[in-house]
């Protein structure tokens, strides 16, 4: 049996998630790592310590007072073996004592020992989750530096329906093993993606908006992270959740609200990657009350949005790579170079809704690439995953060769 490459602690606390760990144990051996579980006492009344250690087979750690076989620190010999740990399902109160410095358990007190990455996935009730102290150790965590595994909204133990549920074992092996497997092309740099659509208010009931899904910012913002950057997605209104625990997402609703978020992080960053459909028009004025049918006809006053990769077009320093995306119908590359010039991007990745497969509400995507360099480049029909593995890398040749960053 080949040596596993990857030491992974499993933290397990008292939640009904916890038979899920079983689960996890298996997916993070197939994929080469070598699992110890450190497991709270009221873990063990949902899923029996036999059962963890003969899947893991190692021992499992739950009494940080238990004699020791050896003369080693449990704790500190765990902390030191350990290349990361991962705790899920983490209760609110594994969540409080984490944020809080409190040491009463084997898992706790491990987690004060650890300095390496920490990988934590919330299960609780709704409420629970939305409760003000629970949200501010969340937060406090995710600024220590640990990577929060936003929970699934689902049907959950207590009867309900709503977010609090633990992510699936798949998808938390898969997060963590890319996060620790990352490529460091893009160690050290910061990257803003803007993904999704924006939606102008018309009224509290209704807006202006268009069929974007978000799913091709989503995909860049995920390649980003693969390959190193800490990256910040400013998206409009999707369904889509991120994976790698590197993303930070800020959500928002309108152009407006978009615009502000990303003058907050660009100065920061070195790459900036303008995906979202962003609203060319919003109404001049929002109705306060639902506009009643009354007349036969509805005339709305708009006004122009504040063009966001013009405006950080004109704020970058040459140290940066802006990228702008062109949805054409007609004209299209001569319109797609014309935004190139007068936005002043490095790089415009042209769309065009005339090929099949690619645009809005497609799992694929065909995009011809053009930098101000005058090299263009024209990709094949793919899958938007594939489509934002390219870009990239196109991001990453044009900055090597101009010498940003």
């Amino acid at each position: 049996m080949p040596n596993p490459s990857l030491h992974i602690l499993l933290g397990i606390s008292g939640g009904i998630a916890a038979y899920k760990s079983l689960s996890l144990i298996r997916l993070l051996q197939k994929n080469g790592a070598e699992v110890k579980v450190v497991a709270t006492p009221h873990a063990l009344e949902f899923v029996t310590e036999l059962s963890l250690q003969t899947l893991s087979k190692n021992p499992v750690y739950v009494n940080p007072f238990a004699i020791l076989e050896n003369v080693e620190v449990e704790h500190i010999a765990l902390a030191d073996w350990a290349d990361a740990m991962i705790v899920a399902p983490a209760t609110a109160n594994l969540i409080g004592k984490f944020a809080n410095g409190i040491a009463d358990d084997a898992l706790s007190t491990l987690f004060l020992a650890l300095q390496k990455p920490v990988f934590i996935a919330p299960a609780m009730n709704k409420n629970m989750l939305h409760h003000p102290a629970v949200q501010a150790n969340l937060q406090t965590l995710a600024q220590r530096g640990c990577h929060i595994l936003a929970s699934d909204s689902g049907y959950l133990a207590c009867g309900t329906t709503g977010d609090g549920r633990m992510q699936e074992p798949e998808q938390i092996c898969s997060t963590v093993i890319s996060s620790l497997s990352a490529t460091s092309e893009l160690n050290g740099m910061h990257a803003l993606v803007t993904a999704g659509p924006t939606y102008e208010p018309i009224d509290p009931v209704r807006f202006i908006g268009n069929f974007s899904s978000g799913l091709m910012g989503f995909q860049l913002a995920e390649e980003l992270a693969s390959r190193g950057a800490a990256v910040t997605l400013v998206t409009g209104p999707t369904h889509y959740n991120t994976q790698n625990p590197n993303i930070q997402r800020v959500d928002v609703q309108t152009a407006a609200q978009m615009l502000e978020a990303c003058q907050q992080v660009f100065p920061q960053c070195d790459i900036a990657v303008m995906a979202a459909a962003v609203a060319d028009y919003t109404p001049q004025q929002v109705a306060p009350e639902k506009i009643k049918k009354t007349d036969a006809q509805l005339s709305l006053a708009l006004k122009k949005t504040t063009d966001i990769l013009a405006t950080l077009g004109k704020q970058k320093s040459e140290k940066q790579c802006v990228v702008g995306f062109a949805l054409e119908t007609e004209h299209e590359l001569e319109n797609a170079q014309t935004k190139l010039k007068n936005k002043n991007a490095d790089i415009i990745v042209l769309n065009s809704l005339k090929n099949e497969g690619a645009g809005f509400k497609c799992s694929t995507n065909l995009v011809t690439i053009i930098d101000k360099n005058g090299r263009i480049s024209t990709g094949t029909l793919k899958d938007k995953k594939e489509v934002a593995a390219d870009i990239v890398s196109y991001v990453i040749e044009y900055m090597n060769f101009t010498n940003i960053g």
